[in-house]
């Protein structure tokens, strides 16, 4: 495999990431009856949303394609969350599964970046690993 195809196939699996929690997000603010605490889950998923367009356009840019969908592993993971839960989740249960979920993504994205990336892969990597510790943050302060 060439390096370029390593970097995109690095880049894809952050995008992989990136989609895995907007779905997520979407599961957890349907649940979510507190309204402050359901902007704050908007908030952070409008971040993903903004995650995923920065990836997938520079996946473009380089040459590569962005892969857009979920595949098994995130299928099996939203199953995942959805059994964890069970139907009477409350708010502070969803608060705490959405931070492991943060966090899962936070360690992937510093996986990513420990890789043979060109500087501006690095940077991109770099700024969406930021946004998600900050989107932790904000859940942090929800408990």
């Amino acid at each position: 495999m060439t390096h370029h195809q390593e970097t995109v196939e690095s880049l894809n699996q952050l995008l992989q990431g990136e989609y895995m929690a907007v779905e997520s997000f979407n599961n957890f603010i349907s649940r979510l009856k507190d309204e402050k605490v359901r902007q704050v889950f908007m908030d952070i998923q409008k971040q993903h949303r903004e995650n995923i367009d920065k990836l997938a356009g520079y996946i473009q840019e380089i040459g590569g394609k962005p892969e857009e969908n979920l595949g098994l592993k995130g299928t099996m993971g939203e199953i995942k969350v959805n059994l964890d839960l069970g139907p009477d989740a409350g708010t502070e249960e969803i608060i705490k599964k959405a931070i492991e979920g943060e966090t899962k993504g936070v360690n992937m994205a510093e996986e990513v970046l420990r890789g043979d990336l060109d500087e501006r892969s690095r940077d991109i990597a770099g700024e969406i690993l930021h946004e998600d510790r900050k989107s932790i943050r904000k859940l942090e302060r929800l408990q």
